[in-house]
């Protein structure tokens, strides 16, 4: 399975980064200028720079000292030359930011305390695949945003569709756009500096090895595709690796916990599979994928909305429903696991529903 180039703007998803002080940088971004590649460029690394300062000196709010810190910090250089200047071609826009240090530093800190500077500076090594960029794209951006790690990889072989608006943060000019690549975009903007890894095609046989492995191996897996094949191997590599599984189906909340990591032979999906005869998941029969995935979901615990629907499923429904507030909460409660289970709390392996319906009104579905 070869990954596709993405040689021109349609398709890129990496920002550029260009250091004034290095005569070469200087040179190429003067010729993408001249060149006519750049439409906007924002400059606000004064404002950044004082939220920098309000950051390591917040009792100052009357930045008494940012003048003698303004002057610590650029030892001399012109301002514009400080820090870093990002260029995203797909928005054809220059941006001036802070240095990756001072950027991060920024970034996260309010996070602080729910997050300890000591807490995040260890996630920011750890390595989060996420399988489904539809509900894995609230997911992936949510992370990226919290900075629950430093290296996302992202798969998905499907590309936008307006069905898929109802949830996914998209604009109707990003139609027919690979789900990856507007995820992975999102993600550069909020944040350049953490790594984006993508896989376009999705994953199966011929990349596992690289989606699990290559120069980051991953220290956790969400798994929130369709796709029962992917499910169903993706599991068994990640037991064979012992990198635990994180899944979230956004109906009733349910979020299920694997810790593949803890225990190397436990049963993929809490055994709810046992004595099925699965197979090859390659030839899987549509009648016998839904009898598998209702034994995976427990049709009896599956919202009542959720039971009407699937009879319908192929016939008068194209696909799974699927609400952005559900998958929002599902986002939030991927993140904050992920999160604790990345810096070593105990979290055992099981299924838990956050059903807000239940919570909030005491009453079943």
């Amino acid at each position: 399975m070869k990954e596709p180039d993405f040689p021109n703007r349609e398709w890129q998803y990496r920002p550029s980064f260009y250091d004034l002080s290095n005569p070469s940088d200087l040179l190429k971004l003067n010729m993408l200028r001249m060149d006519g590649h750049i439409d906007q460029e924002y400059d606000q690394i004064q404002s950044q720079l004082v939220d920098l300062y309000l950051c390591r000196f917040p009792s100052d709010g009357e930045l008494s000292g940012f003048s003698d810190f303004l002057h610590s910090v650029l030892k001399g250089i012109p301002i514009e030359e400080f820090g870093l200047w990002v260029y995203y071609p797909w928005r054809r826009s220059l941006v001036h930011i802070l240095s990756e240090e001072e950027f991060i530093e920024v970034r996260t800190n309010r996070n602080q305390l729910k997050i300890r500077s000591e807490e995040q500076q260890l996630l920011r090594g750890k390595t989060i695949g996420i399988i489904g960029l539809s509900v894995g794209a609230a997911i992936a951006q949510t992370i990226a945003m919290e900075r629950t790690c430093g290296r996302l990889k992202l798969a998905d072989f499907d590309t936008l569709d307006l069905s898929n608006m109802n949830r996914l943060k998209s604009g109707v000019m990003d139609l027919g756009m690979p789900k990856v690549v507007l995820a992975a975009r999102e993600i550069a903007q909020i944040d350049p500096y953490l790594e984006v890894e993508i896989f376009p095609l999705g994953v199966g046989k011929d990349n596992y090895t690289d989606f699990f492995g290559g120069g980051s191996p991953l220290d956790l897996l969400v798994e929130v595709c369709d796709g029962l094949q992917v499910k169903i191997e993706s599991r068994m590599m990640a037991r064979d690796l012992g990198v635990p599984v994180i899944m979230e189906t956004n109906d009733r909340g349910m979020l299920d916990i694997e810790r593949f990591d803890l225990e190397p032979g436990r049963p993929i999906f809490h055994g709810l599979l046992e004595g099925t005869d699965i197979g090859d998941p390659e030839k899987i029969d549509p009648a016998k994928r839904l009898e598998i995935l209702m034994k995976i979901v427990d049709p009896r615990k599956i919202s009542p909305r959720m039971q009407e629907s699937l009879p319908m499923l192929g016939s008068r429904l194209k696909s799974w429903p699927q609400l952005a507030s559900e998958v929002m909460l599902g986002a939030a409660l991927c993140c904050w696991t992920a999160r604790k289970l990345l810096l070593g709390e105990a979290l055992a392996s099981g299924r838990q529903y956050f059903d807000l319906h239940e919570l909030l009104t005491g009453k079943p579905y």
